[in-house]
């Protein structure tokens, strides 16, 4: 993919922007019912009567969709976006109809000193809905590769 960024290239501070991505209750549906077949993921009665209150996506399915919206363009790091470890939190559901797009910013750079071809780099991530709300935050390590001169 053309534009992406090397280690060298990287600045504390540094943001991204991905695309978006609208969740429909059929995805959420199908998601839950291949990995997370959790009533309130299925069901939208089951789902009422939850402490969701109503159908609400898989966290693990609002991470999926987090990690397609960073390698297609929301965290352009060449040689891919290669976890080494993170943290994930999820502040509120996501729901049907919900508009993802995850606003990334570059936390730390530090670059490897018994590997001087990469490093590592913390990124924080935020995945908001349409109206802004932060569904989950992602505060990941990323192995980065240097710029091969």
């Amino acid at each position: 993919m053309p534009n992406r960024l090397y280690l060298d290239d990287l600045s504390v501070g540094q943001r991204f922007e991905s695309g978006k991505h609208l969740m429909t209750a059929e995805e959420i549906k199908q998601f839950a019912a291949a990995y997370d077949p959790q009533p309130f993921h299925l069901d939208d009665e089951a789902a009422k009567k939850s402490l969701f209150g109503a159908l609400a996506a898989s966290g693990w399915h609002t991470g999926a969709v987090t990690m397609r919206l960073l390698v297609e363009g929301g965290a352009p790091i060449a040689g891919g976006v290669i976890g080494a470890g993170g943290e994930i939190v999820w502040p509120r559901p996501t729901r049907p109809g919900d508009e993802l797009q995850v606003l990334s910013e570059v936390l730390e750079i530090k670059p490897s000193r018994s590997k001087p071809d990469r490093g590592i780099v913390t990124v924080r991530s935020e995945t908001r809905n349409q109206r802004g709300e932060v569904v989950q935050v992602l505060t990941s390590k990323l192995v980065v590769p240097r710029r091969v001169t």
